[in-house]
């Protein structure tokens, strides 16, 4: 499955930056649909019944997606997916450009969350494949700031765009980002020297990893955690700007300077929280922010009486989220080797996709019938019982090394020689 030839040695920040750019446009084509969607109705005469389904249909292909391609990964390296998820994505990107009718355009975002499973978890598995792991808080701190990025600078002139000249020039936009990512991924970006599956690829096959890997207690609670934690941020965020227009009696721009204040906050935090989480452990830095982010959804309600408290407490959460997502996914990629690990991310993006789903779908019931302080405190509840589950049940890899020398079946030893760039 030669797609191109392997690029020489590469500086680890162009391998960094290469990956950067590819999650900076990934992410940033899926946060603009939301303030772009009465644009997208007006344009083609689709009713606000049907707007949602835009962005189910792209939550529906990247789970979908993301399972198949987490096997695919392990069997053939995870640069072969990376090149085929960004050329993939901005195809489907460009396709936008031409699409007319409710019916082409939910075909083509459905195009972009086929490519965007690919994706997802591709992009973390790939740093836990090259980088050791006392250095990949630190890369996935970098990595991951290109979401943060994306809600700062991405998706601000992606709505002047469509204010300007229509909705779907935010996604060629997009589309030229991601093409440059996708050279530059060509170029710069090697295959690691890991093991992988020497199994045969099949349906059954992967069905069966999946399964074997759910027997591992730690990776059921890893599973759950994930689920637990995109289901708490779809309770609190999705209806936090609807609560702060009628509350504060705000409106759009308002909204879009205080995610602007929040992006700010997360980019600041993110590649500290990694370098941090070398140097400490993964687990004190998620378990601590788990409390801090619970605590500020509990006291939103009470304490944001303006939008300057509320620029306060969201950027304190975003400070709280950064100080989580490296940490998190540095630990996850060292409980397996690297021949599972792309099934293992692609199982969690799965699943953290449904959480999203779900916890949309229940904070809109919870929100028309409690009010938003009922939104915050089942999100801070979960938050909670996530915090747990990390610390009781999810081992650091010295942690894992101490439970299988006492025969727990559970478990097994994961980390495997990784190049030490």
């Amino acid at each position: 499955m030669a797609v191109s030839p392997r690029p020489s040695q590469s500086h680890p920040y162009l391998i960094l930056f290469a990956l950067w750019l590819m999650v900076f446009s990934s992410s940033s084509q899926v946060i603009i649909i939301a303030p772009i969607l009465p644009r997208i109705g007006a344009a083609l005469d689709i009713p606000a019944t049907l707007l949602g389904t835009l962005i189910t249909g792209y939550a529906v292909m990247l789970s979908l997606f993301a399972l198949i391609m987490g096997p695919i990964s392990d069997k053939f390296g995870r640069r072969h997916v990376l090149l085929i998820g960004s050329i993939s994505m901005s195809a489907a990107l460009f396709l936008h450009g031409i699409a007319d009718s409710y019916l082409s355009l939910l075909t083509v975002r459905a195009l972009a969350g086929a490519a965007g499973g690919a994706l997802s978890g591709a992009a973390v598995a790939y740093v836990g494949d090259y980088f050791p792991y006392e250095r990949r808080g630190w890369a996935n701190g970098w990595v991951m700031s290109g979401i943060a990025f994306g809600q700062i600078i991405g998706v601000p002139v992606g709505t002047l765009l469509a204010d300007f000249f229509g909705f779907r020039w935010p996604f060629l936009m997009f589309a030229f980002s991601m093409l440059l990512a996708s050279i530059l991924i060509w170029l710069v970006v090697p295959q690691p020297n890991v093991q992988r599956d020497l199994n045969r690829l099949s349906v059954r096959g992967a069905l069966t990893n999946y399964a074997n890997l759910l027997k591992r207690q730690d990776v059921t609670a890893v599973s759950v955690v994930y689920f637990l934690m995109f289901f708490s941020v779809g309770l609190y965020i999705t209806y936090l700007p609807t609560w702060l227009e009628n509350t504060l009696h705000v409106n759009g721009t308002h909204i879009a300077s205080l995610f602007f204040a929040g992006g700010i906050a997360n980019i600041v935090t993110g590649p500290i929280a990694g370098r941090m989480s070398d140097r400490i452990g993964r687990k004190p830095l998620i378990v601590t922010s788990c409390i801090g982010l619970g605590l500020i959804m509990v006291l939103t309600t009470y304490l944001v009486g303006s939008m300057f408290a509320a620029y306060l407490m969201f950027a304190a959460a975003m400070v709280m989220v950064a100080m989580r997502i490296s940490p998190f996914q540095s630990l996850v990629s060292s409980l397996v080797s690297g021949e599972r690990r792309g099934a293992l991310m692609s199982l969690t993006v799965a699943l953290g996709q449904i959480g999203v789903g779900i916890g949309g779908g229940v904070a809109g019931m919870v929100y028309t019938r409690y009010g938003f302080f009922s939104n915050s405190l089942i999100g801070a509840l979960t938050i909670l019982i996530m915090a747990y589950l990390v610390q009781q049940r999810i081992p650091e890899p010295g942690e894992l090394q101490a439970t299988t020398l006492r025969g727990d079946a559970n478990t097994a030893p994961t980390e495997t020689a990784t190049p030490a760039p």
